[in-house]
């Protein structure tokens, strides 16, 4: 029987009431754990993984993303990863959980902040442009590992400050890079949106559904997606309910069928047919290969 996927809570033994974390890519490649990174598991904290040495892949919700020297790589809480064991590679995961960005800034401001691991918003690597911003981000974080060390009473409080300045530096080579939602109007609005699909989105399917939770007519839905991550609200909605059962297939043994039925389709044969439109490929086939 397939096991199901270890699901990884935020642990910092050394500094456990910290809410983060600063761990060098060698050092955990090498640790014994009580799960086996190398497989897929799902993690409630958020992760920076800065890499400035060597090469490697590391998967992100089932796709394959590779890393040379100088690339960032963003993974958001409850997302599913796996690490490929890499013999010359160098960098520092800088782990967190809301917690330690929200008790240190305004809400807005966190709000912001959070959004850089939003995927549905902005492609979840970066490369640097330059070799001046690539030494200069390194210095930052060698930096923040220092300063995480000295364990006394302003420790933290500048922890967190320097890791908003890494998370704002890197807020600033997205936007360059043109790969990041600029400023508008209905963001707050589509992360209401986002997060109710995520929540509900095994409850229905329809946009109905949820502008009427916002209070709003589907059309604004629409405009609202649209402005934001140009496509439609039902496209968002189906793109959020694929990954989802997507993540089922591969973090639990449930048959194919209960699957079907605790993803609100009411007979296994659509949910077969609505699942091979969006990936080319059957829930088995999908399951097989990860």
């Amino acid at each position: 029987m397939k096991k199901d996927i270890a699901e990884i809570k935020f642990n910092n033994q050394n500094h456990p009431k910290s809410y983060f974390d600063i761990v060098r890519i060698e050092e955990l490649l090498n640790r014994k754990l009580d799960h086996n990174i190398g497989e897929n598991h799902l993690v409630k904290f958020y992760i920076i993984f800065f890499v400035y040495e060597g090469q490697g892949y590391h998967t992100i919700d089932f796709t394959d993303y590779n890393y040379t020297e100088g690339t960032v790589l963003l993974i958001r809480k409850d997302q599913i990863h796996k690490f490929f064991k890499s013999p010359n590679v160098k960098g520092y995961l800088l782990v967190f959980t809301e917690e330690f960005i929200i008790g240190h800034l305004n809400r807005m401001e966190a709000l912001k902040s959070m959004q850089l691991f939003n995927d549905s918003l902005s492609f979840p690597k970066i490369k640097f442009n330059s070799q001046e911003e690539f030494s200069d981000f390194t210095v930052l974080i060698k930096h923040l590992e220092s300063e995480y060390q000295n364990k006394d009473d302003f420790s933290i409080g500048i922890t967190r400050s320097v890791l908003h300045i890494v998370i704002t530096k890197l807020f600033r080579i997205k936007s360059r890079a043109g790969g990041f939602v600029q400023r508008n109007k209905y963001m707050i609005q589509f992360l209401e949106f986002q997060n109710l699909v995520e929540k509900d989105c095994f409850k229905s399917r329809k946009v109905q559904y949820y502008a009427s939770q916002m209070g709003i007519s589907s059309k604004t839905v629409n405009n609202i997606v649209k402005s934001i991550v140009h496509n439609s609200a039902k496209e968002f909605i189906d793109e959020v309910v694929i990954l989802q059962i997507k993540r089922l297939l591969i973090s639990t043994d449930h048959s194919i069928k209960e699957i079907a039925y605790n993803t609100g389709f009411s007979d296994p044969t659509n949910f077969y047919k609505y699942f091979k439109k969006f990936t080319g490929s059957s829930p088995e086939v999908f399951r097989q290969a990860h």
